[in-house]
């Protein structure tokens, strides 16, 4: 009896890992970056003379902008979806599709493809092959090639009949179908099966698709949508399960609801073909000039794309070669009007402004910048974007020990300074002052194994907070008594900061400084209490106008904290902790809290690996979060140190942070947001890799619908911290070393 019953666990075991295997397999593809299928079809065309670029593709200017004419069908159009949908082969069922174009005329019981997705031919003759060997005489393959509509026929047949019906009201209804036999699902001698498509007509767009597990095509209809107007239209299609919106020009917005019939789950694109303008032949190719076209996996484009000064023309991603319109010819007979040619304009070094020349410009080459003169000044009117050129070492600057932690602040009178976290409890730590380019030691602090400063000020009064931790000793109760955190005051008459209140903590990970309603508060990230307890109460403190002190306000439960992150939206505050580790595995939610009526109440729960660091930034209303995710690990297991850290973006419909973009990174432990110029970036502290503490960090650029992509990799020796400042005209990066007793600060160059 007991070989079966140790026989039935291994069974299960193998087929739970066949499962996932298969899984892994046949992944979706719903989590990858924005596709510009126009530019793969541009780059593979090659730009020619005259707008020409060759396989029937032409660039024609139209309305003051350039869009792409298609004069016939041609290999160039069509590239295989493996190229684009990488390392996934399910199409996503969520997604969203942008397209800029413009159409004159759409004969009538026509319809034109705007993109297809085509099934191969070799692999549909393997698949009915194959279903033609599990049957008897082939009888059932032959069903289902009719079912399919596999027999021939025209692509442009009316759809006037069968697109449902308009409700009692009189509005538009717009309803989606499925219809078997349909012609749509054609196939001819030369192409397979059609997959999905995307076609209008005179008055409808339709949305084409393959039902589950390749079984006959269903449509969804959008009525009333009339684009052959000789206009350019930008629409956006957003797909979700049985949803699916469709905004034009960021204004008409109709939403599709169907109940009997939503996009697979299961609907396999290998071995298809994608096709630009067609769907790989004469019939339905696309007439008109499109300008972009773009497939967005996992997410509502929407609100990436609008509003927009020019909803007609918005974009997402517009291929380079169209942004770059013919010089046009310029007249030089013109006569200025007299209060256009009083104008003048200065080049060169700096003049005076004076009353003299109010309303005069001076051009400045070296800045690149042009400024009018108000009678006093010089007011800047235009100025070149500074952009990241590249980065220089400017300083290293010896520690008393291993850094964990950097804040830089200033103090009024006296300049930049940098509050810096050292390990060692005897040697303490220490603030420096920034002076003649670099920082110099100002005043050492007694600390113990200090892993953090916070900086924060009320009203004139200035703060600094250290996390203090302890090494154990055995003696459990000792060391909870012991380790106390420390606020600091700055004193006015010392010009040294000075014990101000203590507070009992639990290796303090971290403080997060914010205010709500008029109201200070403190938060400690409580990371373990003695070596094994790391599910405990992190403490939010407030600030007792009465008593002067900080007091507690709010436990909150945390496993291993390792950061807070306070930030704002709207009139909305949140909290966010950086969650390590329960004790057994680092695979733990990490916590958004949100304010509701004098307290943090959970707001969103996020799966995350290690979590050291929390980072908010904005780039132009659009809110993300990032997170350093250090490292997977699993009871006695193996650790696993190159993974993915995750920015997610804040959707206002769902009111939830969702996954953007993932990073590999190497056993992260902060992330830091800084702007140079108009340009955004981000920069990550790699710490380890399994093997060795010397990594380069990396800088990335935010791209726009690219995300963020890697410019610049800076060496590194066991980075804990990265800090932004600016002194002067010119910005700063500095690291910390958790490995090394030394801290760099690096020149940022711009041009």
């Amino acid at each position: 009896m007991s070989s079966p019953m140790l026989l039935l666990p291994l069974l299960l075991l193998l087929g739970l890992r066949v499962i996932n295997a298969a899984a892994e397999t046949r992944r979706p593809c719903s989590d990858l970056l924005p596709l510009d299928l126009l530019s793969r079809v541009l780059s593979r065309a090659g730009e020619g003379a005259r707008g020409v670029t060759g396989g029937g593709v032409h660039l024609i200017q139209s309305g003051g902008v350039m869009g792409v004419r298609l004069s016939r069908p041609h290999p160039s159009l069509d590239f295989p979806s493996s190229q684009h949908l990488v390392n996934c082969h399910l199409f996503p069922r969520e997604f969203s599709i942008v397209t800029t174009l413009k159409v004159s005329l759409v004969a009538p019981k026509k319809n034109e493809y705007i993109f297809s997705v085509v099934e191969e031919k070799e692999e549909e003759d393997a698949r009915i092959g194959k279903r033609k060997g599990e049957t008897q005489g082939g009888t059932d393959g032959d069903w289902y090639r009719e079912k399919d509509g596999e027999r021939g026929g025209r692509d442009d047949e009316s759809d006037e009949e069968r697109d449902g019906e308009t409700d009692g009201g009189g509005e538009r209804l717009i309803d989606g179908e499925k219809r078997k036999g349909s012609r749509d699902g054609e196939n001819s001698n030369s192409q397979g099966r059609l997959l999905i498509g995307l076609r209008f007509s005179r008055d409808r767009l339709h949305f084409l698709f393959r039902g589950r597990s390749g079984g006959v095509m269903a449509r969804w209809v959008f009525r009333g949508i009339e684009l052959a107007d000789d206009r350019w239209h930008t629409l956006v299609l957003a797909f979700s399960g049985h949803y699916a919106t469709l905004t034009v020009d960021c204004n008409t917005h109709l939403e599709l609801r169907v109940h009997s019939k939503s996009l697979p789950s299961d609907l396999s694109v290998q071995g298809s073909r994608f096709h630009i303008g067609s769907r790989g032949r004469w019939n339905g190719l696309f007439s008109g000039l499109i300008r972009q076209l773009v497939l967005v996996p996992g997410s509502d484009a929407t609100p990436r794309v609008c509003p927009s000064s020019n909803p007609g023309l918005a974009e997402l991603s517009v291929p380079a070669v169209m942004l770059d319109l013919p010089q046009k010819e310029t007249r030089s007979d013109l006569t200025l009007p007299s209060y256009e040619s009083e104008v003048r304009v200065s080049v060169g070094l700096e003049k005076s402004c004076s009353s003299s020349v109010r309303g005069q410009l001076w051009f400045n080459p070296i800045r690149r910048a042009l400024y009018l003169c108000d009678g006093a000044l010089w007011v800047p009117m235009l100025q070149e974007s500074q952009r990241l050129d590249y980065v220089l070492e400017q300083q290293v600057l010896s520690t008393s020990s291993e850094t964990y932690d950097i804040e830089v602040f200033s103090v009024q009178g006296l300049g930049l300074m940098a509050a810096m976290a050292h390990r060692s409890p005897s040697l303490g730590s220490a603030v420096y002052l920034w002076r003649d380019g670099g920082f110099h030691l100002y005043q050492k602090i007694s600390t113990h194994g200090a892993l953090s400063w916070r900086h924060f000020t009320m009203g004139k009064k200035i703060f600094l907070v250290v996390s203090n931790s302890r090494e154990s000793t055995g003696k459990e109760e000792t060391v909870e008594k012991d380790e106390l955190s420390v606020i600091y005051r700055w004193n006015k008459k010392t010009q040294r900061f000075v014990h101000y209140q203590a507070l009992q903590t639990h290796c303090a990970r971290d403080w997060e400084a914010f205010r709500i309603q008029g109201h200070t508060y403190l938060a400690v990230a409580n990371h373990r209490q003695g070596n094994t307890n790391h599910t405990i109460d992190s403490v939010v403190y407030k600030w007792d106008r009465g008593t002067q002190l900080f007091v507690p306000h709010q436990a909150l439960r945390t496993s291993g904290a390792y950061d807070w992150e306070a930030f704002k939206v709207g009139p909305y505050h949140f909290l966010a902790v950086a969650n390590a580790f329960d004790g057994q595995t680092t695979h733990v939610d990490s916590v958004i809290y949100v304010w509701v009526d004098g307290s943090f109440r959970l707001f969103q729960t996020i799966k995350t690996f290690c979590a050291t660091d929390w980072e908010m930034f904005q780039i132009g209303s659009r809110v993300f979060l990032v997170v350093a995710n250090g490292h997977q690990l699993h009871g006695n297991g193996p650790g696993r140190y190159a993974i993915n850290s995750t920015i997610y973006e804040l959707d206002m419909s769902s009111q939830l942070f969702l996954r953007f973009q993932d990073i590999v990174t190497y056993s992260a432990v902060d992330w830091e947001f800084f702007t140079v110029g108009e340009e955004s970036y981000l920069i990550v502290a790699n710490s380890f890799d399994g093997e060795s503490h010397s990594l380069n960090s990396i800088i990335y650029r935010w791209q726009g619908y690219e995300g963020f992509v890697p410019i610049h990799r800076l060496p590194t020796i066991g980075c804990s911290d990265w800090e932004f400042f600016t002194s002067g005209e010119d910005s700063y990066l500095i690291y910390s070393s958790a490995t090394a007793p030394l801290s760099k600060v690096f020149r940022l160059k711009t041009h």
